[in-house]
């Protein structure tokens, strides 16, 4: 009997250690952590090109909408809209912190070009 009660306080352990890292290791947790924290995260499935991403920077979120098309080689993400997730955390982000991003994303898909939704996209429309 204790054996049998050793070995199921064991399998618990197990599964709660398993837990405990998998939630340590999940992305989008560091993509709310790092919100949480005003920093700079990518959270992005580069294999799946019908997934969005989500992108957050100051506080900020953003989600883009990739979009496939053909290149002179092959298919390739070639589009890519970018939209803030809330505009009121936007405040206090100026043109350089947008172009910071569209740099970052230029540097991860770079043959596509990037789309700002509204609000930003009259922000970039008026400084370029």
């Amino acid at each position: 009997m204790t054996l049998l009660l050793q070995l199921f306080v064991l399998a618990a352990l197990i599964i709660l250690v398993y837990t405990i890292i998998r939630y340590l290791r999940s992305p989008l947790r560091k993509l709310e952590q790092a919100q949480n924290d005003n920093q700079y995260f990518l959270y992005d499935d580069r294999q799946n090109a019908r997934k969005n991403f989500y992108l957050t920077y100051k506080g900020a979120m953003f989600e883009g909408e990739k979009k496939v098309g053909s290149t002179d080689h092959s298919f390739e993400i070639v589009r890519i809209s970018v939209r803030p997730k809330r505009t009121d955390m936007l405040e206090g982000l100026q043109y350089d912190d947008f172009m910071f991003i569209e740099k970052e994303i230029k540097e991860r898909y770079p043959h596509a070009s990037v789309e700002w939704k509204s609000p930003v996209a009259e922000l970039m429309k008026k400084r370029k």
